[in-house]
């Protein structure tokens, strides 16, 4: 089965992974590989988070037809040890005021 990206609003797949291995579940988000992703839609910012286990991330704003929702999901370009796996995809919050991340047709 497929994980998605759906727009809450209207349903809208924003990012679809049909290949398992495309797609990591971790700590309750959803990390898609970057050959998914439609730069189109995602404005990578400078802020940036800290997490004590991951290391440090880049915020990303998801471009709409309204604007910009922030925050909407962010990219570690380097990890710490024991999460190289993630390095580079992006992250996607399971739920989101925005959109909602789950298996799709």
């Amino acid at each position: 089965m497929a994980i998605c990206v759906l727009r809450k609003s209207d349903g809208e797949v924003l990012i679809r992974a049909d290949n398992p291995d495309q797609v990591i579940r971790l700590e309750g988000n959803f990390y898609f590989h970057p050959d998914l992703i439609d730069p189109s839609l995602l404005d990578i910012t400078e802020r940036i988070y800290h997490c004590p286990k991951k290391g440090v991330c880049n915020w990303i704003d998801l471009v709409t037809d309204k604007g910009f929702v922030t925050d909407a999901s962010w990219v570690y370009p380097e990890t710490l040890q024991g999460y190289e796996n993630i390095r580079g995809w992006y992250g996607f919050y399971g739920d989101h005021r925005y959109y909602e991340t789950r298996e799709c047709d």
